[in-house]
């Protein structure tokens, strides 16, 4: 793959048609991503909306016949499906798709972060992508610090099926309570955990996360104390959101989708950008 877009696209939450649409923006023809186009879609596909097992069949369509053009991570609510259900959920998706995103799973096709990088030399910018984003505690205690976003992308990937416990740690969104700045990936609350967590702390490289966004989109507010909402542009038409901190840029991109979608929304567009793998070179 030659440098080009990378598209974050975030929560889709069931919503078949809103990715169909949005890929279509993109520049997909006929279920085929264009040649200067990689996706990263940060989980969540299921649940809320009306079509799941249709968003799960779509992603499938496109990890099989573009691979490496389509990275797909793992939200909390694909965990369901993979391990022991770590909270009710009224909705199920049925047994095929079920299966398909436990395939993903065992082939490391669905996985807990991916790294981007964008621009070059002095100007370049590289960002870690999570479902829910990597908070200052779990980087300092689970990670040991990695100064890199491919190491600290490759290190939480090595966790699949080895530390789950440690991959899966809930913070304040499942069990409730004080916020806690060492949640997990897959479960930081945007404002209390993730973005609180690197107060006074430098970045050692940008972010792009789903999950939850210190904008709440369906109240049209900020949540969170003013220290941290005073960091936040907000991008209402994209439903997108940037926290401007020392040493980088976390980039919130969950639209926010209930049982209907929420509108307008944009995936967040990298341009001149690549995936890197393990060794820091294009995937």
């Amino acid at each position: 793959m030659t440098r080009g877009r990378v598209a974050v696209i975030g929560d889709l939450a069931g919503h078949r048609g809103e990715l169909e649409r949005e890929l279509a923006r993109l520049g997909a023809r006929d279920d085929r991503l264009p040649d200067d186009l990689t996706v990263v879609q940060v989980g969540d596909l299921v649940h809320r909306g009306p079509d799941s097992e249709g968003v799960v069949a779509l992603v499938d369509h496109y990890l099989g016949t573009q691979p490496g053009r389509w990275h797909q991570l793992v939200g909390n609510h694909e965990a369901q499906y993979l391990r022991e259900p770590a909270f009710d959920w009224p909705e199920h998706i049925d047994d095929q798709a079920a299966e398909t995103l436990a395939g993903w799973w065992d082939a490391r096709a669905m996985v807990p972060a991916v790294a981007i990088r964008a621009g070059h030399g002095a100007d370049a910018e590289d960002f870690l992508v999570t479902h829910a984003g990597l908070t200052a505690g779990f980087w300092k205690r689970a990670l040991d610090r990695p100064g890199e976003a491919r190491l600290a992308a490759a290190a939480l990937n090595s966790f699949a099926g080895r530390h789950d416990d440690v991959l899966f740690a809930a913070g304040q969104m499942l069990g409730g309570g004080k916020a806690d700045h060492t949640a997990g990936p897959v479960w930081a609350a945007a404002a209390s955990e993730l973005v609180a967590s690197w107060l006074g702390v430098e970045l050692p490289f940008g972010q792009v996360h789903g999950h939850s966004t210190v904008m709440d989109w369906k109240h049209d507010r900020l949540r969170g104390e003013d220290e941290v909402t005073t960091l936040v542009t907000v991008d209402g038409e994209a439903a997108v959101e940037i926290v401007t901190m020392p040493g980088g840029r976390i980039v919130g991109v969950d639209p926010g989708h209930g049982a209907k979608p929420r509108t307008p929304w944009r995936a967040f567009v990298l341009d001149d950008a690549e995936v890197l793998d393990d060794a820091g070179v294009r995937s």
